[in-house]
């Protein structure tokens, strides 16, 4: 069984499909996506109607980023409406069509709701941004969860490695530093997407422009 982690999407789906195709899920993997599968990319409807699909073909864990809460926040409290189009939101509404919110399906909403503050394994914890070190996973904040970017990350108190997205590593690859790894490669800022199989450290890495590229950890 691989265990595969894939970083923040952004409506990238023309990476996520040339990952999906390079990696072939396969009913006895266990994916974990990140979170921020909306905003700022060209197409986070598809993004979001993939997920809803490849839930039933494979042991899909869906997290939850700062772009969902912000969509989700925008749903339920108008004022927040253009504070999140500013942050790309607007991107993510005319993947929809006429860029109104109400255009939203209402499974779409259901996923994001559905989607997972953090996820763990034997040796591994995934989480989208980063975590108090001192803290168990079920006592993190959601402000550390979702928003805090990672500079000289302590080793968390249960000895697990903590796998992450949310902060952009601009050169493209994936940022190991042992007991963190951080696989947000800037998809959408003409970077790539990263989908990292966690117990061998072999990467794979798509572009919008359809390029595939494999690399391993360290």
């Amino acid at each position: 069984m691989r265990v595969l982690a894939i970083g923040d999407i952004h409506g990238c789906n023309t990476a996520l499909q040339t990952i999906a195709a390079a990696v072939a899920f396969k009913p006895t993997d266990t994916v974990i996506t990140l979170g921020d599968y909306v905003d700022r990319g060209p197409d986070s409807k598809a993004v979001i109607d993939y997920h809803i699909r490849l839930k039933s073909q494979t042991n899909l864990i869906c997290l939850r980023g700062n772009h969902e809460v912000m969509m989700l926040e925008a749903k339920e409290e108008p004022d927040i409406l253009s504070v999140w189009q500013d942050c790309g939101g607007a991107e993510t509404l005319a993947s929809y069509g006429n860029g109104d919110i109400s255009e939203v399906p209402a499974a779409h909403w259901e996923f994001l709701t559905a989607t997972q503050r953090h996820y763990e394994m034997e040796k591994d914890f995934f989480v989208h941004a980063n975590v108090d070190p001192d803290l168990p996973l079920a006592e993190q904040p959601d402000e550390i969860l979702f928003w805090e970017h990672i500079y000289s990350p302590a080793p968390h108190v249960s000895g697990k490695r903590m796998i992450c997205g949310h902060t952009r590593q601009k050169q493209g690859d994936p940022l190991d530093l042992g007991h963190v790894i951080c696989i947000d490669t800037s998809a959408y800022r003409k970077g790539w997407l990263t989908c990292l199989e966690v117990r061998t450290g072999i990467f794979w890495q798509a572009n919008e422009e359809g390029a595939i590229r494999r690399g391993m950890l360290g």
